[in-house]
């Protein structure tokens, strides 16, 4: 029971004692207002103690305050998944306040660098790698393609650089547009294929079409994939398999290692073109090729120029690369269901 509610009880306790009739206050009357003066004594120092305790709090709280503000800004940005630091800035040392121009500069080089990666480093944005249909049927994963988005990233920083805070990586993960059960079907009809040909008995040549023609078939291309071809076939390098081979390199035929792998793009590029496809990235040699007509080659060179494109068919795909007697055919397939749903070339 309250101290309070104990002092009201006393006076009741009186106040009846007074009914009773008593002329004088008894010894009991006197013990009961004695305990009541105590305890209001007690009050009034427990009230003071409250005030007390209040106001070094209040002041506390402003020295908390004092310290917060005087502490610098800093900008942690933090990797979404793991929580890891990546980077930390501190805008009143970079010239948020001072320079803010320069400031944005110096914040948007680091974006761009920490999404495309730099000559040491790679960066978050990753290509996609195509799943694509084992022998036997099953599917071999590929990678999802990884976006870091450098104008939202940019604009969280320069945001949390007024009062500081963490910032998370804007990393967004698509995976390849197709449905498993969609798998056995995509192989039933030819939508558009492609035949070129080269001297089989050159064998450097012969071996590094043979080597590329097999890292892009079976290739499932799902709807809105990007495919690149440097990415799906990898370096063409010894360590690989790949020989030296004459090759096209500014403007002259010169011996390299991987010379060849051009015609297995340059082949796989005139095949989609004649569905409703978009391209990304696609360059022409230095030189004429003879194994395609003039402006219909697509060359590529692993670390460098890329074939890209990607799936704007409607459709998910599925890509065939096969050699025969001097001969590289690649071939789009679908299934019956979806051939007549393909957009067409414009």
């Amino acid at each position: 029971m309250g101290k309070t509610k104990w002092i009201i009880l006393l006076i009741v306790a009186i106040s009846f004692l007074g009914l009773v009739g008593c002329s004088q206050k008894t010894s009991t009357e006197k013990e009961l207002e004695k305990k009541i003066t105590e305890l209001e004594k007690q009050l009034d120092m427990e009230k003071e103690e409250k005030e007390a305790a209040l106001k070094k709090m209040e002041e506390l709280e402003k020295e908390a305050q004092k310290i917060e503000e005087e502490k610098p800004v800093v900008v942690t940005v933090v990797e979404p998944n793991t929580k890891e630091v990546i980077k930390t800035f501190n805008p009143g040392e970079m010239g948020y306040e001072t320079d803010l121009e320069k400031y944005k500069k110096e914040i948007g080089s680091w974006v761009k660098a920490a999404a495309r990666g730099t000559e040491t480093k790679s960066g978050y944005d990753q290509r996609m790698i195509p799943d694509k249909v084992g022998e036997n049927g099953e599917i071999i994963k590929g990678k999802p393609r990884v976006i870091l988005e450098e104008s939202e990233l940019l604009e969280k920083v320069l945001a949390a650089s007024v009062k500081g805070g963490t910032v998370e990586l804007p990393l967004y993960v698509t995976e390849s547009g197709y449905k498993l059960e969609e798998v056995p079907q995509l192989g039933e009809v030819v939508v558009a294929t492609y035949q070129t040909h080269f001297d089989s008995s050159v064998a450097g040549r012969t071996k590094n079409i043979e080597l590329s023609a097999q890292a892009i078939n079976n290739v499932i291309l799902g709807v809105g994939d990007v495919f690149s071809f440097n990415t799906t076939v990898g370096p063409s390098d010894a360590e690989h398999g790949y020989q030296k081979a004459m090759e096209a390199v500014n403007g002259k035929l010169v011996e390299g290692i991987g010379g060849g792998i051009c015609q297995t793009s340059s082949t796989l590029f005139n095949a989609v073109d004649q569905i409703g496809v978009d391209y990304v990235e696609k360059h022409h040699h230095s030189v004429n090729v003879g194994y395609v007509p003039k402006g219909r080659d697509a060359t590529v060179s692993y670390g460098g120029l890329d074939f890209r494109f990607e799936n704007t068919t409607g459709v998910p795909l599925l890509l065939k690369a096969s050699m025969s007697k001097g001969t590289l055919t690649v071939e789009v397939r679908t299934s019956k269901a979806n051939q007549s749903l393909i957009k067409k070339v414009n």
